[in-house]
């Protein structure tokens, strides 16, 4: 598939209501793998710290013939320690695509304009997390080149122990 129909932004204000309405999408799909920690929500974003992110280019849109698509909220994380190297690494902390759009190439454009921020910014890495739960995601993102850094794991029945 290729990306020439899909074009990647800045988000701008105005996008607040197309973006929280993917990003529902998403939370809905969280809330059914595990309802135990997610929580249905109309309010996955407040308008205040959409502003701050438009402010700061942490978030880009996908349009398709002028709709919003997809969304992709970034972080810039200094990883300093005595124990690490020093990084600087471009972290994605979401990316949602409207479910009708689904597997039309906008995570792979997404994965495109990540590339080419953080060669501009000079970033030593590229990161993300994902739900163990979302295998479709985690096969997206191994078929770009994402490999497995660190795995979370839980306990969830400790008190029954």
């Amino acid at each position: 598939m290729t990306n020439e129909n899909i074009n990647i932004r800045k988000a701008a204000l105005e996008d607040y209501d197309a973006i929280c309405n993917i990003m529902n999408q998403v939370q809905e799909l969280h809330v059914q793998w595990r309802p135990d920690i997610f929580k249905s929500t109309s309010d996955v974003m407040s308008r205040e710290v959409f502003q701050d992110a438009v402010a700061n280019e942490l978030f880009y849109v996908a349009e398709m013939a002028s709709k919003i698509t997809g969304v992709m909220g970034l972080e810039f994380r200094l990883i300093e320690s005595p124990l690490h190297i020093t990084r600087e690494v471009l972290f994605i902390d979401s990316m949602a695509v409207e479910e009708a759009f689904r597997g039309k190439g906008i995570g792979h454009a997404f994965f495109s304009k990540v590339k080419e921020i953080a060669l501009q910014k000079n970033c030593d890495g590229i990161e993300l997390q994902v739900n163990a739960k979302n295998k479709q995601a985690y096969e997206m993102y191994s078929k770009f080149g994402f490999t497995e850094k660190s795995i979370n794991m839980e306990l969830l029945d400790w008190k029954k122990m």
